[in-house]
């Protein structure tokens, strides 16, 4: 279970994968990610929240989604 409130996407509208970038600057999912975001299961979703729940974590950083 996290510990952050999770909101529906980890989306901050600052997308640079559609820059071209393979991981997204702004909430730190890959292009993969970003774009199958609504067809991928609750357990794979779950599988990206704690992936980048534990990489902000390791940054010092909030999940940039709590700012929103």
């Amino acid at each position: 279970m996290s510990q952050f409130p999770r909101p529906d996407s980890p989306c901050v509208a600052l997308c640079s994968t559609a820059l071209g970038d393979e991981v997204c600057m702004g909430c730190g999912r890959t292009f993969f990610e970003v774009a199958n975001w609504v067809f991928l299961s609750d357990a794979e979703k779950d599988a990206v929240w704690l992936r980048l729940e534990a990489h902000w974590a390791a940054q010092g950083l909030p999940p940039p989604w709590l700012a929103r």
